[in-house]
């Protein structure tokens, strides 16, 4: 098997749109790991190469689809 890519730009809006949905809601990263027992910090902090299903699973608890999570990270500068 090949090594996993890992698309640096990508990851850094997936990163500032989740800080985002978890400020919206008035969340701490220890609030939101208790919660999910998904490490926040490290995927904000950009150094972790979220999975699909993690993903999938921050966007269940924010209340937010994959499809609108990427549309508004396209849409991004």
């Amino acid at each position: 098997m090949g090594e996993q890519i890992r698309n640096i730009e990508l990851l850094e809006k997936i990163a500032l749109k989740i800080k985002a949905l978890r400020n919206e809601k008035g969340l701490t990263q220890e609030e939101v790991y208790n919660d999910l027992g998904i490490h926040i910090a490290r995927i904000e902090a950009n150094r972790s190469n979220i999975t699909v299903s993690t993903l999938a699973e921050i966007c269940k608890y924010f209340s937010i689809s994959l499809k609108d999570l990427f549309g508004e990270i396209e849409n991004m500068k």
